[in-house]
């Protein structure tokens, strides 16, 4: 008998039904997850629309469903992610080999000027509860997909304000320690599209409190109006995609380029790569013609950074995630 059929044999006989048994040991004591799915298409849960299946998926409606997940999770050996609206995310190809946890805690509570919400609230709730209770700030969140929790992960931004203006303190679960922290805005080290979460992915957000101020309904509503129509004017809202790929460059001395410009100034404006494409209508933003894969976004966004390097010399940096 040669030593390749003694290994097959040996692996047939003694180590498969052991790997078999583990498998099913993990699948019995996740199943005790309420709710949780079996190979599961990651496409629409995203905005890009593209991913592959997650082994295992679960959707954590409260702060306890997401902390046992994670113990589980860890407890099993089992690979996990944390994902909340996946607006700016790209899912391999081939899926995720492990238990994807989607943000769905949605609960708020209204103090005064202040808001208390979990972390998977979606912002355009955000935004009406503002409106309900009369409170300005935050209507330059009017039209950005995605959850309260991601918002503060990369510390989302546009036109006139960040996330950073608006937050008073985060309340986190730290996966290594296995405990709850609150950090203060300071403690949340918020840069520009960064922030203390997004640096360490074993901080996992579970809520939020912020501060906004009382103001005029009638002037909030046309304020979020306003805001709602220039994303439709200038935005590819017709077509998946994860909003602006890239943070805007910065010249060494200190000048800030519109990522979109360099990529138009450059020349790559409609470029395509199979079913992804730099979008005419912004080009900071690649969309999704209908069976786009991620392989082809990443293909396309290493084309934009080395023509970019090389035509001007600035390096840049993407804004979104990736979840290999």
């Amino acid at each position: 008998m040669s030593w390749g059929v003694a290994l097959i044999k040996i692996f047939n006989q003694e180590l498969a039904p052991r790997l078999t048994k583990n498998i099913m040991t993990i699948i019995q004591r996740l199943e005790d997850l309420a709710g949780i799915k079996f190979n599961v298409s990651l496409k629409k849960y995203n905005t890009f629309r593209i991913g592959g299946i997650a082994k295992y998926f679960f959707e954590a409606k409260t702060k306890k469903d997401l902390i046992s997940a994670v113990k589980l999770a860890k407890e099993l050996k089992v690979p996990f992610y944390v994902i909340g609206g996946g607006s700016k995310l790209l899912i391999s190809d081939d899926g995720f080999d492990g238990l994807i946890i989607r943000m769905k805690n949605r609960e708020f509570k209204v103090d005064g000027d202040e808001i208390e919400m979990g972390a998977g609230l979606l912002m355009n709730q955000l935004i009406r509860i503002a409106l309900e209770e009369s409170l300005t700030g935050a209507e330059w969140l009017a039209g950005i997909p995605g959850t309260i929790g991601g918002a503060i992960n990369g510390n989302a931004g546009a036109f006139v304000g960040s996330m950073q203006d608006i937050v008073i303190s985060v309340n986190a679960f730290d996966t290594e320690k296995e405990q709850e922290i609150v950090l203060n805005k300071e403690e949340c080290l918020f840069g520009y599209r960064d922030s203390i979460f997004k640096k360490n992915p074993n901080l996992i957000i579970l809520s939020c409190k912020v501060s906004l101020k009382k103001g005029n309904k009638e002037e909030i509503k046309k304020e979020m109006k306003k805001y709602f129509a220039h994303r439709r004017k200038i935005h590819p809202l017709q077509y998946p995609s994860a909003g602006c790929i890239f943070k805007n460059p910065r010249l060494k001395e200190g000048q800030e380029v519109p990522a979109w410009k360099a990529i138009v100034d450059c020349g790559l404006i409609g470029k395509k790569v199979g079913d992804v494409e730099i979008s005419e209508k912004h080009s900071n933003f690649i969309i999704n013609l209908g069976d786009g894969k991620a392989k082809e976004v990443k293909e396309l966004i290493k084309i934009i950074k080395d023509t970019i390097k090389e035509k001007t010399g600035m390096e840049i940096e993407e804004e979104i995630q990736y979840l290999q």
